[in-house]
């Protein structure tokens, strides 16, 4: 049994699908009721409270771990799970971390990760740290805006990352449970295929759609209001320092999903193609 925290979100739905196809039995995990794949089984719980995760880790042998931006909040202890899960009879864990823990160690919510990939290298475990850039999905803040008045409104429209389709997290996180060659205190550092700024996300989106996109650019601070709304202020804090000011490191395009898929990552137009729905 494989566990798969975060079921519902971008990553957790390809990858649970993924592996159902490939014949494994799943528990799909999320704090809410929500529908999951054929043959899947479904249980709520809240990594904020490890003894929850005690039903859907009965039985199981893996766990994809995704924290949710509440177990970054203060008085959170996310290293607890991996505890939870070793307790459990869980003998190989995938952490979905940050590529922020390496190039930018001391932020607040980067040390919070780096506690967990410590606990996790110290658990006996099997396991494998992913440690994604920017996702792709995160354009899907733009979408109302887009559908309504065909505008894309957001800071630093000409500092580009090289972000990443969460399909492209799932499947590297889904080769990485089924295959034990990855599980071998592998990390990975997830970017897509190129840097690409805010404003060429918008007319990537705009050709997509057949219409023009207009782009607006947002101060940091309107930003930081707008992002705080659905995440912890230190964590909108966090990624608009990498946004606006992108280290090397930052905008590097990595090799590790070509070694693990053989295979390049999907541009960003690939996913709007795919997400076009949200944006007519």
């Amino acid at each position: 049994m494989i566990v798969v925290t975060g079921a519902t979100g971008n990553v957790g739905r390809p990858l649970t699908r993924a592996l159902a196809e490939a014949g494994r039995q799943v528990t799909a995990v999320s704090r809410h009721e929500a529908a999951v794949p054929d043959g899947v089984r479904h249980v709520v719980a809240d990594l904020a409270e490890p003894t929850s995760l005690e039903p859907a880790l009965a039985g199981a042998t893996a766990l994809f771990l995704l924290l949710s931006g509440d177990m970054h909040a203060a008085g959170a202890h996310p290293a607890d799970v991996i505890g939870q899960a070793a307790a459990g009879g869980v003998r190989r864990v995938v952490l979905l971390s940050s590529q922020g823990v390496a190039t930018r160690p001391f932020g607040p919510t980067r040390i919070a990760l780096r506690g967990v990939e410590d606990a996790l290298r110290d658990s006996g475990l099997d396991w494998a740290i992913l440690r994604p850039g920017g996702f792709a999905s995160n354009a899907l803040w733009w979408a109302e805006s887009v559908r309504t008045r065909r505008v894309v409104a957001a800071p630093f429209g000409d500092v580009g990352v090289p972000i990443i389709d969460p399909a492209d997290i799932a499947e590297v996180a889904a080769a990485c449970l089924l295959d034990d060659r990855h599980t071998t205190g592998g990390v990975y550092e997830l970017t897509g295929p190129e840097v690409i700024t805010p404003r060429q996300q918008a007319d990537a989106i705009a050709a997509t759609l057949g219409s023009p996109v207009r782009f607006h650019d947002l101060t940091r601070d309107e930003a930081k209001a707008a992002m705080a709304q659905s995440m912890p202020v230190e964590l909108a804090e966090d990624t608009l320092d990498i946004l606006g000011s992108p280290t090397p490191a930052e905008v590097r395009v990595s090799p590790d999903l070509q070694r693990v898929l053989d295979r390049a990552p999907r541009p960003f137009a690939d996913w709007a193609a795919r997400n076009v729905a949200a944006f007519r």
